[in-house]
């Protein structure tokens, strides 16, 4: 997939939104975000992710993230949009700002781009505190979003964060359950990360490589 990637830097543009205009590393900034993108309004799968946000974002609140959706059409389309969504979503309030890009100018930038149909993608970009990527979903236009994993994805990037990386989450890995320690770390560096202690797999290579750490 050509553009920017996983550890690119998100291009520092300003764009015209739901809300007011601002510059991308502004509004990145001092926190993670969740850039997502549509490929135009009042489409059906669309419509209803927007709503999905809408409707966990006190679970994006509660984790100190923030919401940036995208979509290729103007503001007043925008705000048109957002009754259908709310309405389709009952208990949805769409509160996070949409990017306008009526000229598909943005998204390409952004590489949201969907290489099958040569156009603009569902796309989702977790963003981190310096304006670089951490994780990228692209979706094809047959398939809608899970929000659940999308939080499932965040949790464990945002805990990787807080142990520097030193840490890594399993198959299927919860938010209330055990990590993995980095290969690249000594035991004697996994007693101080871990003072509560951790256990070594045994096995048959006894090579001691898979090493799990309680961190609830």
């Amino acid at each position: 997939m050509p553009g920017i990637t996983l550890g690119d830097t998100v291009p520092n543009l300003e764009v015209e939104t739901t809300h007011d205009k601002f510059k991308l590393h502004d509004y990145f900034s001092n926190s993670w975000t969740v850039l997502f993108s549509h490929p135009g309004d009042f489409t059906p799968v669309c419509t209803t992710e927007l709503g999905a946000m809408a409707k966990y974002a006190n679970e994006f609140e509660k984790r100190g993230v923030k919401l940036l959706g995208l979509s290729c059409d103007d503001i007043q389309s925008h705000k048109d949009w957002i009754k259908d969504i709310e309405a389709f979503t009952p208990g949805s309030k769409v509160k996070y700002p949409i990017i306008a890009d009526p000229n598909k100018e943005i998204i390409p930038q952004l590489n949201m781009i969907d290489p099958i149909e040569n156009g603009p993608s569902r796309a989702l970009h977790i963003v981190g505190p310096d304006s670089k990527i951490k994780l990228s979903f692209l979706y094809p236009s047959t398939t809608g979003r899970n929000m659940d994993e999308v939080l499932r994805a965040l949790d464990s990037l945002l805990i990787a964060s807080k142990y520097k990386n030193k840490i890594a989450t399993p198959v299927n890995w919860k938010s209330d359950e055990p990590v993995v320690i980095s290969p690249a770390v000594s035991d004697e560096e996994a007693n101080k990360i871990f003072p509560q202690g951790f256990k070594t797999a045994d096995l048959p290579s006894k090579k001691g490589y898979l090493r799990v750490a309680d961190v609830s």
